[in-house]
C-alpha cells in the first residue's frame, strides 16, 4: 500500500490546498500503481511550525515562504 508523506510550514496552506494535495498525490500513486490501490492509498500531511523549517542555514517562516509564493510567477 502507497504512503505519501508531505511535510509543509504550518500556517501556509489552507485546508481546502491540503485537501487538494490529498487528492492530486493519491490520483498521481493510482496513474502509476492502478487504480486497486486508490483505496489503500495513504497521504499524510506534517505540519512543521513556523521558524522549524530551514534552508541554506536560515530558518523559513510562514510569512516568508507566503511572500515567496506572492512573488512566484504564474505556473
Amino acid at each position: 500500500m502507497p504512503l505519501v508523506n508531505v511535510k509543509v510550514i504550518e500556517g501556509v496552506f489552507s485546508d481546502a490546498q491540503k485537501a487538494e494535495m490529498v487528492e492530486k498525490l493519491t490520483d498521481v500513486m493510482v496513474a502509476i500503481e492502478g487504480e486497486n490501490l486508490r483505496s489503500l492509498t495513504l497521504v499524510i500531511i506534517e505540519e512543521v511550525k513556523s521558524g522549524d523549517w530551514g534552508v541554506g542555514g536560515r530558518q523559513v517562516t510562514a510569512a516568508a515562504a507566503k511572500a515567496l509564493a506572492a512573488d512566484a510567477p504564474p505556473g
